[in-house]
């Protein structure tokens, strides 16, 4: 195709023309959509020609004021449809026929099993009817829908029903309106074949709010935990934020076939099965987590995302990385807050960090793209959460809650910016954040270098911090960025006091935990009042989105990881000293173990800490994030050399992890709070250690553990555990044990498949190959390609990395499959490849399969991905 153009941030302008009502009638046949819509379109300025977006629509009908467009006065082409001479309020109605059944996209009106249903963010409306498809359009929405009632019983759509019925032939209707003005991206649309449970919710102020979870019937026994999490959810939300909901029924539809988690539609929230259905017998304690998230999530959206929407979609972290502040807030208050802050911390090191560090590294508001679809990212979404998190932390909780209700309040039923956020906050607490602002102009990891000296006899202790940043493609020379470090100093007998003139608050004499805030790029800090020299504890609890730095020695390390008061700086503690020892494997020249397998063994006999942090103790840090920070070697030399680590660390621990596997006595009945999800996740942590180690009733336990386990978290622990047996028969028999007992469970067989794309023994390929042409897995159900294929690109280093280039290759050769089909799906799993440069030798079998693409006729999403990585 020809180069696609490129939509920059610069070029803004304001809509020519407003919508202030938009009424829609969909008239559902049997082998076409007809979409009527009525306008009421009110000129902004002088333009006079209103240009509507669409895609792949056949227009029927267009008229102004009920009199048809005479031809000479419109313009249509395959994306645009130009009405002119315009210059006064009128009502423009159009009709045209779409095709859902053909819809392979999965944007805009499609079908999905036995329903039809809508996802138009990011410009998935265009592809229902013309209309000004842009996030700064807000319209007021009535929305008929007919359909035949035998067909599709239940029709849907946002905000309140106001008027439903049956209409002649078998067929019925259902009328909906949203009082409150919302961009096209947040309609939604359900007809189908569904069925409902339904629960209530009573507001702050009394006001009785209907729920409805509609899904197929055999999952009705699958919706229980989404709607206790709405419940949580909404409760958090008035005491923590005091927003109320503020329709009359919130309603939720779990689809099959979706491209992303789950979208904040107002009133009516279309959710991927995996992000709402849960049930003990079928969902990991991470799923539930994850359905507990999620719900809250899209629930929070209601205000930031929906009420106050964002100007354009360069804004996009104005509502994903704030929600995402929101809902992880929600899960640390609902779980372990440590535990919740490592999961999201190695999420962004794994994933964020490595989108930084390549060649489609972008500002949290990026400066340009070419397709929206593609920033849809880590960096928008993680990043921006993080962003959020620092103004949180230097404003201190009172300060941001008083700003983050003038923002509500101000911007209520508007489309703003992230200045427009960042304005209330300076407002608000009366501070500078121009510098600031840099963290969303400017894309990259900053690194902290950090640098110390003590002197006894004045008992001084001086902290200098310099930061930088590597080049990144729309910044190669990067300002300073406003950085919160959090630190604390730890002595022989524990924390120290600290004493620091340049503190912008000294709130408690013996405050052990201050925040320093970099600014420039170099800047020390001067404490007074140190007994002795101090161990710091930097960057804590993950204050900043960086790299620190700082030559800590391993008896330093293991004094943090055995005694700081912080949790999460424990956690990282071990993870500097693993590194440290894969690194020195790789080197040639181990080293011993003993001081860090003995604070670990300290740890583990510590009945204060929460299991669930000692889990996470147990673990390694991710090959993503060991290519990030141990540049320069091959990844199958990495990966061998973790292996040796992880290996050597579980055999000095096998004698504790047995007595912590033994000491384990399953609850009478499951149940996914944070105390049993703890104590189940560190003892399947030490039984996957003691297989490493050479557990000599590994296979009999293993098996035993998948026929017999009560709950699909020890069942799937054990189905992984089986590959890393040496008896090959052992797992092919617990694999086929699994799919026989769950070939009827959609979500279940993805895990199934997800287990077999990260076996990192024999030929992988060639069985997932196989595996695509069987009954589990179906190219167009987005939830199994990202199962068998991304698992496979993204997690299966020595079988996707393998010699012969082949992973490689089969990864391009399905991109360019998908990518006729579904592009937002392709583009986005084609980025393992893109991280070419960081493979070294291996990176020109990478960079080739790319080549291959590139020579293909492709979608504008992956075009994009692809000669960006280029």
């Amino acid at each position: 195709m020809s180069e696609p153009k490129v939509i920059y941030l610069k070029d803004y302008q304001p809509p020519a023309f407003a919508i202030e009502q938009t009424q829609l009638n969909f008239d559902i046949g049997p082998d076409s959509v007809i979409v009527s819509s009525r306008l009421r379109v009110v000129p902004c300025g002088s333009d006079t020609d209103l240009v509507l977006q669409g895609e792949n629509l056949t227009t029927l009908a267009v008229s102004l004021d009920g009199v048809p467009v005479d031809a000479a006065r419109m313009t249509e082409t395959e994306s645009t449809l130009t009405v002119r001479g315009i210059d006064s309020a009128c009502w423009l109605e159009t009709r045209v026929a779409i095709d859902p059944w053909g819809n392979s996209s999965l944007e805009g009106l499609y079908k999905s099993r036995t329903m039809f249903c809508t996802q138009c963010e990011a410009e998935g409306f265009r592809k229902i009817t013309w209309f000004l498809d842009r996030p700064d359009v807000l319209s007021v929405y009535t929305t008929r829908v007919e359909a035949d009632k035998s067909d599709c019983p239940i029709l849907l759509s946002n905000g309140n029903c106001i008027n439903r019925g049956d209409l002649s032939d078998g067929r019925h209707f259902a009328e909906w309106h949203d009082p409150h003005p919302k961009p096209s991206y947040l309609f939604a649309l359900v007809a189908g074949d569904l069925e409902c449970v339904t629960d209530e919710f009573v507001t702050v102020s009394g006001r009785r709010v209907v729920i409805e979870v509609y899904v197929e019937p055999k999952d009705l026994d699958k919706c229980a935990h989404a709607i206790a999490s709405l419940k949580r959810a909404m409760r958090w939300d008035e005491e923590k934020y005091g927003r109320e909901y503020d329709l009359d029924c919130y309603m939720i539809v779990a689809v099959d076939d979706f491209n992303m988690g789950a979208m904040e539609n107002k009133g009516l929230n279309i959710f991927n099965t995996s992000c709402v259905l849960a049930h003990p017998a079928t969902t990991t304690d991470a799923g539930f987590q994850r359905v507990e998230a999620v719900v809250a999530h899209e629930y929070f959206h209601n205000w930031s995302g929906n009420r106050v929407t964002c100007r354009d979609w360069f804004q996009l972290s104005l509502k994903e990385g704030f929600t995402v502040y929101r809902d992880a807030c929600f899960s640390a208050d609902m779980n372990s807050a440590t535990v919740k802050r490592i999961e999201d911390v190695n999420l962004l090191r794994s994933a964020q960090f490595a989108e930084d560090a390549g060649p489609l590294a972008h500002a949290v508001r990026p400066a340009s793209f070419i397709e929206i679809s593609n920033f849809y990212t880590l960096t928008i979404y993680e990043k921006g959460a993080e962003i959020v998190r620092m103004l949180a932390n230097m404003l201190g909780p009172e300060t941001f809650r008083q700003a983050t209700d003038r923002y509500f309040e101000r911007f209520d039923g508007q489309a703003v910016t992230c200045d427009d956020f960042l304005s209330v906050m300076e407002e608000v607490s009366g501070r500078d954040l121009s510098r600031f602002a840099r963290w969303y102009s400017q894309a990259g990891t900053p690194v902290i270098d950090v640098q110390d000296e003590y002197n006894a006899e004045s008992q001084i202790y001086r902290m200098t911090l310099r930061q930088s940043c590597r080049p990144t493609p729309e910044t190669p020379d990067k300002q300073p960025f406003h950085i919160p470090v959090r630190i604390g100093l730890l002595g022989e007998a524990g924390a120290l006091a600290l004493y620091c003139d340049q503190l912008a608050t000294q709130e408690l004499a013996d405050n052990t935990d201050v925040v320093l805030e970099l600014t420039d790029t170099e800047q020390t800090f001067v404490f007074t009042r140190v007994p002795e020299r101090p161990v710091p504890s930097l960057c804590r609890n993950f204050s900043a989105p960086v790299h620190v730095r700082y030559p800590y020695d391993e008896p330093a390390l293991v004094q943090l990881l055995a005694r700081d008061d912080d949790l999460f700086n424990r956690w990282q503690a071990s993870q500097e000293i693993a590194i440290r020892h894969i690194a020195a494997e790789l080197d040639g020249n181990p080293l011993s173990m003993d001081r860090w397998t003995g604070a670990l063994e300290q740890c583990l006999a510590d009945a204060a800490l929460d299991s669930a942090v000692m889990a996470e103790l147990l673990h390694l840090p991710t090959m993503s994030y060991l290519i990030d920070r141990l540049e320069g070697h091959d990844v199958l030399a990495l990966h061998a050399a973790r292996k040796t680590v992880e290996e050597k660390l579980a055999i000095a621990l096998k004698p504790r992890l047995h007595k912590a596997l033994q000491a384990y006595h399953p609850p009478a009945q499951y149940q996914p709070e944070a105390g049993q999800i703890a104590r189940r996740s560190l003892r399947n942590v030490a039984a996957r250690l003691c297989v490493i180690a050479g557990w000599e009733q590994a296979a009999d336990w293993i098996e035993a553990q998948v026929r017999a386990a009560t709950n699909m978290t020890d069942q799937l622990a054990a189905l992984r555990m089986s590959l890393l047996l040496p008896d090959a028969d052992v797992s092919a028999r617990c694999l086929d044990y699994f799919f026989q007992q769950w070939s009827h469970e959609a979500l279940v067989v993805n895990q199934w498949l997800a287990v077999q794309a990260a076996d990192e023994r024999g030929d992988t390929l060639v069985r997932l190959q196989r595996l695509t042409e069987t009954a589990g897995f179906q190219w167009g159900n987005p939830n199994k390609v990202r199962a068998l294929v991304g698992t496979f690109a993204g997690q299966n280093y020595p079988q996707f990395h393998r010699n012969d280039g082949q992973g490689y290759q089969w990864l391009a050769d399905v991109v360019g499959k998908l990518d006729q089909s579904n592009p937002q799906l392709a583009s986005r799993l084609v980025t393992p490849l893109t991280r070419w440069k960081q493979y070294g030798a291996r990176g020109t079998a990478m960079r080739n399969a790319l080549q291959g693409l590139a020579g293909q006729d492709l979608s504008r999403d992956l075009y994009e991905v692809v000669h960006k990585a280029l």
